[in-house]
């Protein structure tokens, strides 16, 4: 057949429409190029075992440590992608969207489902930026395990201190995987103490390299004592077999030496850590602790796991197709089951069915894609759901398995698994889904008799139990956002519609004074990367104001003050007298709180009341921005008969702003936590440059041949920051940073803020 003839099957395809194009073309060209491998497995062949052999894992790591590198390497072991994809060359399977090829980065988190040994394997790749830590807090929050990815030579890095403390606060146990072995600078020992300081977690060694550097060929399984050793004869080996020997006399002594000790290490650490294995050797095997069977080792190791007091460590590298198979053999061993995370719920709603949504995707095709996280019960495709949170009922269209951007349909899912679906249009992050109202009120009953306490919001307290939804971080950034015309005004604000229920931690708020519509967000990428989408998937020409810091502000004393509103309207006649007490408290919340005489006051008003004091504290004082760290006590509320619930909050906010203002206000500015990684001839550059920015040098630490500078940089100097440490390092340098506290600004930038902010300077 003629390249012509086949260029016009290509064509027809493709009018037919992608899906169509899809499976037709690879029918096609499988029947007639036999040349082609067919060893790709469908994902409707997907296993759907038991829920003992499910593992809900996220893979989670600092920046540029390989998270989307090793996901890769998993896919294409299992057999579900042809070829291995690479992040340089903008061909992964996780990272689909155009601004995560162009730039080699995670930007929102991606599922992909696929099985290994009998486990079917629900992964979820999430971002490393900073920017982007909303993404790993909700992929952490459905899951039951973690892959926690190091690069070798950098240890914990800045990221992974928030990444890790994210997973210890879902109780997440997590296997650690040392990536990039094989580069010059790697360091077993220096990893394995800085998980041990900075995590402040305990490593248990269950691999030690063979080899190092580019020499890195393999490793030393502690547990079977067994060399692993990858073969490859090439760059284009792809690392699918390797080989597996017990170690024997005849092996190089210092590995014998190195692994007899490194395995002595790990079975008196299990020892320690875990009686029933301490048990075991005092009474079978008091004589010789080698002879300890290894899966009574990998059971200790799996208990030690799962109690989180410990975490499995394994090294290898993901680039150079080393050391990946051991991993997801790990995954599968170490990690828990969904039925063994002992979630209340699961007994509360026994069969029926309960999820949490807890990512959303927009489709121009199929419209919002809700990803949920099954707990309990069944879901089924075409049937009705109930959403506590929203209090209404939708109708599921469609069910999906997720695959990064491509998705199977299937007619039901059960309990343990991630699914995407079809046709819920009101749902978002952090709604709780169940089969109907009646269950979910059945779910509440056995929740008040056993004694547990769910989690309840709002009006619909009474008729379920709510799971604990996603924790959306504050904003630090924000800037305004025009459409190039008014006629584009409508298509801009469906836009930001749909990006912030995509994204709970980008905020769209209109200035009550000017009426520009202001973009809220995580950093100076998260808002560059808002802009790209909007422009790419939206077609709309947009145009940014300059970035500004999201400060917070709080007040300096206690100041009590009253106020009296006395309005008519109409023939109707509203009278409201407030008495309060403001004052400061070391937290970030604010609070309200009535006295003993307040506390009987009708529902109605006390709701009124609150809601004044809450508006109140979303702008302070001096320039608008939120108010922390306040707690307001409500001394008294009079109100006359017939006023409405608004005039009550109104007067109530009035009567706070005058309080805040009697009590002084104080700016608050976020504070970077600030890593940097340099050449010592470049040392002296750097901090001639921090000191500029109001950096507060804290600690200067060698790695090899490099400097680790950390310090703290108001975020307000922060801007534009690696264009000039590219600049004044000749592009020797790597940065990370992380928002460390808000602090109160010294009065004399505070003052030249206040002045340039009013317009004075």
């Amino acid at each position: 057949m003629s390249a012509r003839a086949l260029q016009r099957i290509i064509w027809t395809r493709l009018r037919a429409g992608p899906q169509s194009c899809r499976w037709r073309l690879s029918w096609y060209l499988r029947r007639h190029y036999v040349a082609l491998p067919d060893d790709i497995k469908s994902l409707r062949a997907v296993l759907n075992p038991d829920i003992s052999k499910i593992r809900n894992i996220g893979i989670m790591a600092h920046i540029d440590a390989g998270k989307t590198t090793t996901t890769e390497r998993m896919l294409y072991y299992s057999g579900y992608t042809r070829a291995l994809g690479d992040v340089d060359d903008g061909d992964t399977v996780t990272d689909f969207m155009a601004q995560e090829r162009e730039r080699g980065i995670t930007i929102q988190s991606a599922a992909v489902t696929f099985d290994w040994k009998s486990h079917r394997i629900n992964l979820i790749d999430t971002p490393g930026h900073v920017d982007f830590t909303l993404e790993v807090e909700r992929a952490l929050r459905v899951l039951d395990g973690a892959v926690a990815v190091f690069d070798s030579s950098a240890g914990v890095e800045a990221q992974t201190l928030t990444v890790w403390r994210q997973a210890e606060k879902h109780h997440i146990p997590c296997v650690c995987f040392l990536n990039k072995m094989d580069k010059p600078t790697a360091d077993l020992n220096f990893s394995m103490e800085s998980i041990r300081l900075k995590l402040k977690a305990t490593p248990v060694l269950l691999q030690i390299p063979i080899g190092s550097g580019k020499n890195f060929t393999g490793v030393v399984d502690l547990l079977t004592n067994q060399k692993l050793i990858w073969n490859l004869t090439s760059t284009q080996d792809d690392g699918r077999t390797f080989e597996a020997k017990s170690l024997g006399p005849s092996e190089d002594p210092e590995l014998l030496e190195a692994a007899g000790e490194a395995r002595t290490a790990l079975i008196e650490q299990m020892a320690d850590l875990d009686d029933e294995f301490a048990e075991l050797l005092i009474t079978d095997f008091g004589d010789n602790f080698e002879a300890v069977p290894t899966d009574k080792l990998q059971e200790a190791v799996r208990r030690v796991t799962l109690a989180r007091k410990g975490v499995p460590v394994l090294c290898g590298s993901s680039l150079k197709n080393k050391g990946v198979q051991p991993l997801l053999d790990a995954i599968t061993a170490y990690l828990p089951a969904p039925n063994e995370r002992h979630h209340d719920l699961v007994r509360w709603y026994k069969d029926d069915l309960c999820a949490l949504a807890f990512k959303v995707l927009h489709d121009k095709q199929r419209g919002p894609l809700v990803f949920l996280r099954i707990y309990s019960g069944t879901l089924k495709a075409q049937t009705a759901v109930h959403n506590i949170n929203r209090n209404s009922t939708e109708r599921m269209s469609r069910l999906l398995v997720p695959f990064a951007d491509q998705h199977i349909e299937i007619p039901s899912m059960s309990a343990g698994n991630i699914a995407l679906t079809v046709g819920l249009k009101q749902t978002v992050t952090g709604d709780t889904i169940v089969s109907s109202k009646a269950s979910a009120a059945a779910a509440a009953r056995r929740a008040q008799s056993d004694g547990g306490t769910g989690t309840k919001r709002g009006d619909h307290a009474d008729i379920g139990v709510v799971l604990s939804g996603v924790e959306v971080p504050d904003p630090v950034f924000f800037c305004t956002i025009e459409p190039p015309t008014m006629a584009k005004q409508a298509d801009l604000e469906n836009a930001l519609n749909c990006l912030q229920r995509e994204d709970p931690s980008l905020k769209v708020r209109v200035d009550p004074d000017s009426g520009q519509t202001i973009l809220c967000g995580m950093g100076e990428l998260h808002i560059d990367i808002i802009h790209d989408r909007i422009r790419r998937e939206y077609g709309i020409e947009t145009y940014l104001g300059p970035l500004q810091v999201a400060y917070r502000e709080t007040i300096l004393q206690e100041a009590s003050t009253a106020d009296t509103l006395d309005r008519t309207v109409g023939d109707r006649r509203h009278l409201v007298s407030v008495s309060l007490t403001v004052r400061p408290v070391d937290s970030a919340s604010c609070e309200v709180a009535f006295t003993e005489l307040q506390v009987q006051i009708q529902p109605e008003i006390k709701e009124a009341v609150e809601n004044g004091v809450h508006s109140s504290y979303l702008q302070g004082p001096l320039l608008g921005y939120p108010v922390w760290g306040v707690t307001s006590l409500i001394h008294s509320v009079s109100v006359e008969p017939g006023t409405s619930a608004a005039m009550v909050s109104a007067c109530v906010s009035r009567c706070m702003l005058k309080a805040m203002r009697l009590a002084g206000g104080q700016v608050l500015e976020p504070i970077m936590s600030l890593e940097v990684t340099v050449g010592e001839e470049h040392l002296g550059s750097v901090l001639g440059d921090l000191a500029q920015r109001r950096g507060t040098v804290r600690e200067i630490q060698s790695r090899l041949d490099n400097k680790m500078l950390l310090a703290t940089v108001p975020l307000a100097e922060m801007m534009g920051y690696s264009t000039v440490l590219r600049t004044v390092t000749s592009g020797n340098a790597t940065f990370s940073m992380e928002l460390d506290a808000y602090e109160a600004m010294n009065p004399h930038d505070q003052s030249t803020l206040l002045k340039r902010m009013s317009g004075l300077m």
